[in-house]
C-alpha cells in the first residue's frame, strides 16, 4: 500500500492546467528502474524513459517537456525548478539523459514529464516520480533495488497432535517463518521442519534427496511470547567464495513451502504463522496469459511464478545448490524476466556481473554477448553494450577461430587461454553441449564441435548488431563478414547430404537433436534444408534437458511447427512442465525433468522456466523488431488452440493481445504509444478478406505468413474471413 505522504505528493503534482489536453505520459522509468526511489542514483546524467498514450489523434510523440525539482511543491505552476527541459522536438520517450544542471549528492529530486501529439496537442503533465541520488560516479554501475521482505500467508494449518502443527504455504519461496506465540507462561523452544518435499500427506521429508532442501531449526521464545523468525543456518555450500551471499539485512534463507512445528505451548491459528519471502521487488500483474488450454495455463503460472520465487538474492544465480550466476542460466532467466515483468534492471545487473565472473563451459562465455543483445533489443538503450564493447567481443571467442572461421577449443594457445579464464571459477574451457551430460542426445564431442559453432555464428551476430548500435560501423561490417564465413563454412563442413542432417562434428557421423536444433534455432539452415532438419527435430522430442528446451522449442517456433511445440509444452511424460508439478510436486521450476535425470538436482533452478518466454515471445508472438520496442513483432502461433488472451509487458508499455478462433480467425489487440507493429497471420487459414477495425486493407504473403504492416498504437479488432 503506498504511503500517505506519497499520495499527497501524487495529488499535488496532478495536471492542473486547463489548456493540457490528451492522455498524460505513464510508467515513468530513472535508469530503468520504475520504483527508483528504492535505491540510489549515482549516474550524474541519469536516463529517464515514460509511456506514451496511445488515444486516437495522440498516439506518436513529436515533443517532449521534463520538469525536475527538488520538492513537490516546486513543480506546480510557479515554483523553483531545478531543471525545465522546456520543449524538446524529439520522438524519444526512452533513454532520454538528463541534461539539467549537476545533481547534488545524496538528495531527493522529483521529476514529470509531458508530450506533445502529432497533430500538436500537448498531453498533460505525468505523475511526478521521485528518485534519491548517491554519491554521484562517472564509472559506469547498474542501479539496482534491495531485497524486499514478501509476506506470504498459509493456505492451510492443522493441528496434528497437541502441539504440533502442518502449514502449507501452497508455493515454495526463498525466506524464512515467522510465528507469532502469544501467552507464554514461561520460554520455550519450538521444533521446526522446513521443506520443499512432502513424505506423507503431513510429514515434511528428512530426507528429500538430491539437494531438495531441508531444515529442522529450533525457535526459542521467551516468557510471555511475541513475534519470532526462525534462523536459517549457512549451508557452506552455497555460502562459499564464489557464491553470491544474502545480504545482511535479510539474512539467510532457504526455499520451503511447508512447515512443521513441534513442542508449541500455545494454541496456533492461520494468523500466527507467516512466511517472509526474500525476492527482488516484482509486479505480478505485469504480464498475464489465459488459453483454451487448461494445462498450458498451469505451465505458464508456473514458470512465471518461477522467475519471481528465484529472484531471491538480487542476481540471477542457479538454484539453491551454488548460489552462483552462470550465463546460461542467467539468459534464460533475463529472456523470462523480460516477459512477465516490466523489469530490466536485475537482468543487465546480472549480466555484467558475469562479464568480470565468467564461468567455465565454452557456450556459456559466448551467452553473454547474446545477453548484451538482448539487453540492448528490449530496453533500446546501447549504453552497457558501448561500456563492455571490448569485453563482448572478446566473449565471442574469435581468438579461437580457425582459417575458415570455425572455432575450436582444442589445443589452445596457453597465453589465450589465460586471457580468456582471467575470472572464471574454474581453470578450464569445456564445451558443454547440455547439461547434465546424459540429456546430450548421444552427442559425440570432436575438436570442431557443431553446437559451439552455431554459438559462434550467433554471437558474431549480435556483436555486429551492437556495435553499429553505437557507432562502431566498421567493426559491424567487419564482424558481418566474419559471421558470413562462420556460416558458409559451418554448412559445408556439418551437414551430411545424403541424411539431410547435421552431424555432431568434423569426424563423426553421428546426428543429435542438438546439432541440428541449434542452427534452425539460430537461422542458420538453408531453406532448401529446412525439410529434413525440421521433421529430423521433431522426431526427437524432448531429447534434451530444461536448458535445451528453450532452444528446441525456439527452433520449432522459427520453423512454423507451433503444434510441435505446444504439444511439448502440455505433455504429461516425465520430460515436462507439468510433471514438475504433478509428477514431482515442486511449485518452483526444477534443474532438470526429474531426479532419475539428474539425482542431485535442486527444485528452484529459473533456467527450467522456459515457457515464461516461450509462451509470450513466441506462442502469443510479441517481440522487438527494433530495439526497445519501436517496432514490434506480433506473430502468433497458437497451434490448436482455440483462443488466448495475453497481455506481455514491454519498456514501451504493455501489449494486448487476444485470438479467438472458435468461429472464425478473430485478433484484437493494444499497443502503446510511440510503437507501430508488424502483425502476421497465419498464411494456411481460408479467407476472402481481412478486415482491420472494419475496414479492408492490403497484405503481403512472406515466410509462411501475411503480413499487415504499420498497425498504429491504440486498440485494434483484426478479422479474417
Amino acid at each position: 500500500m503506498p504511503s500517505l505522504s506519497l499520495l499527497l505528493l501524487c495529488f499535488a503534482l496532478a495536471p492542473t492546467s486547463a489548456a493540457s489536453a490528451g492522455e498524460a505520459p505513464t510508467g515513468l522509468l530513472v535508469e530503468l528502474l520504475a520504483q527508483p526511489q528504492l535505491t540510489v542514483i549515482t549516474d550524474p546524467t541519469p536516463e529517464l524513459g515514460w509511456i506514451v498514450g496511445s488515444s486516437p489523434g495522440a498516439r506518436y510523440q513529436t515533443a517532449y517537456q521534463i520538469q525536475v525539482a527538488t520538492n513537490a511543491a516546486a513543480l506546480s505552476e510557479g515554483g523553483e525548478l531545478h531543471w525545465d527541459s522546456g520543449k524538446v522536438e524529439s520522438d524519444e520517450s526512452l533513454n532520454v539523459s538528463y541534461a539539467g544542471p549537476p545533481l547534488a549528492a545524496d538528495s531527493t529530486y522529483v521529476w514529470r514529464v509531458r508530450t506533445w501529439s502529432e497533430a500538436g496537442e500537448v498531453s498533460g503533465f505525468s505523475k511526478a516520480q521521485e528518485f534519491r541520488t548517491g554519491t554521484p560516479s562517472e564509472e559506469h554501475a547498474t542501479a539496482r533495488y534491495p531485497l524486499q521482505v514478501r509476506t506470504v500467508e498459509c493456505v492451510s494449518l492443522q493441528e496434528t497432535a497437541p502441539g504440533s502443527y502442518f502449514i502449507d504455504f501452497g508455493q515454495a519461496a526463498f525466506g524464512t517463518v515467522q510465528l507469532r506465540l502469544d501467552g507464554l507462561e514461561a520460554p520455550a523452544t519450538l521444533d521446526l521442519h522446513l521443506g520443499e518435499k512432502l513424505d506423507g500427506p503431513s510429514t515434511v521429508a528428512r530426507k528429500p534427496g538430491g539437494t531438495i532442501r531441508y531444515r529442522n531449526v529450533k525457535l526459542p521464545a521467551s516468557a510471555g511470547g511475541g513475534t519470532y523468525a526462525a534462523v536459517i543456518p549457512a549451508d557452506r555450500r552455497n555460502t562459499g567464495r564464489a557464491a553470491i551471499p544474502m545480504p545482511d539485512a535479510i539474512g539467510e534463507v532457504m526455499p520451503f513451502r511447508y512447515v512443521e512445528v513441534h513442542d508449541c505451548p500455545v494454541k496456533l491459528a492461520a494468523k500466527d504463522i507467516r512466511m517472509l519471502a526474500s525476492e527482488y521487488p516484482f509486479d505480478a500483474t505485469a504480464g498475464r496469459f489465459e488459453s483454451s488450454s487448461a494445462a498450458l495455463n498451469r505451465v505458464y503460472e508456473f514458470c512465471k511464478y518461477s522467475i519471481r520465487a528465484t529472484t531471491f538474492v538480487g542476481v540471477y544465480v542457479d538454484g539453491d545448490r551454488e548460489r552462483i550466476p552462470y550465463e546460461a542460466d542467467a539468459y534464460l532467466n533475463q529472456l523470462s524476466h523480460y516477459a512477465v515483468d516490466r523489469e530490466f534492471s536485475l537482468a543487465r545487473y546480472s549480466h555484467e556481473y558475469l562479464l568480470t565472473h565468467a564461468t567455465w563451459p565454452t557456450e556459456w562465455l559466448m551467452h553473454s554477448v547474446l545477453m548484451a543483445g538482448a539487453d540492448f533489443s528490449f530496453t533500446g538503450d546501447s549504453e552497457s553494450a558501448a561500456h563492455w564493447y571490448e569485453t563482448l567481443a572478446h566473449k565471442t571467442l574469435v581468438a579461437l577461430e580457425g582459417p575458415n572461421g570455425l572455432i575450436s577449443t582444442s589445443d589452445i594457445d596457453p597465453d589465450v587461454l589465460k586471457k580468456l579464464l582471467k575470472e572464471v571459477h574454474s581453470p578450464r574451457l569445456e564445451d558443454i553441449v547440455d547439461w547434465p551430460k546424459a540429456e546430450r542426445d548421444g552427442y559425440v564431442f570432436t575438436g570442431v564441435n557443431t553446437v559451439v559453432n552455431a554459438f559462434h555464428y550467433r554471437a558474431l551476430v549480435v556483436l555486429a548488431e551492437l556495435a553499429e548500435a553505437i557507432g562502431k560501423s566498421k567493426h559491424a561490417e567487419s564482424y558481418r563478414q566474419r559471421a558470413s564465413r562462420t556460416l558458409d563454412s559451418f554448412n559445408a563442413e556439418f551437414f551430411d547430404k545424403e541424411r539431410g542432417v547435421y552431424v555432431d562434428g568434423v569426424g563423426t557421423d553421428h546426428a543429435s537433436l542438438h546439432a541440428n536444433m541449434m542452427p534452425l534455432a539460430f537461422g542458420m539452415v538453408p531453406t532448401e534444408r529446412l525439410a529434413s532438419v525440421v521433421a529430423f527435430v521433431k522426431s526427437k522430442g524432448m531429447a534434451c534437458s530444461v536448458y535445451g528446451a528453450q532452444y528446441l522449442l525456439e527452433a520449432l517456433y522459427r520453423a512454423n511447427e507451433a503444434e510441435a511445440a505446444l504439444s511439448l509444452m502440455t505433455a504429461e511424460h516425465d520430460r515436462s512442465w507439468l510433471h514438475m508439478l504433478d509428477g514431482v510436486g515442486s511449485t518452483v521450476a526444477l534443474e532438470a525433468w526429474d531426479p532419475k535425470y539428474k539425482p542431485n538436482l535442486d527444485w528452484n533452478h529459473a533456467w527450467g522456466a522456459a515457457p515464461a518466454n516461450l509462451i509470450p515471445h513466441y506462442l502469443v508472438g510479441v517481440r522487438p523488431l527494433a530495439p526497445g520496442f519501436k517496432r514490434i513483432l506480433i506473430k502468433p502461433q497458437p497451434g490448436s488452440l482455440d483462443f488466448f488472451s495475453a497481455m506481455v509487458p514491454t519498456i514501451r508499455g504493455p501489449v494486448s493481445v487476444d485470438l479467438d478462433r472458435t468461429e472464425s480467425y478473430k485478433l484484437a489487440l493494444s499497443l502503446p504509444g510511440n510503437t507501430t507493429a508488424e502483425v502476421h497471420l497465419p498464411a494456411d487459414t481460408e479467407h476472402s478478406a481481412i478486415l482491420l477495425d472494419g475496414r479492408e486493407v492490403e497484405a503481403i504473403t512472406a515466410g509462411g505468413s501475411i503480413v499487415i504492416s504499420n498497425v498504429e498504437p491504440g486498440e485494434h479488432v483484426i478479422v479474417m474471413r
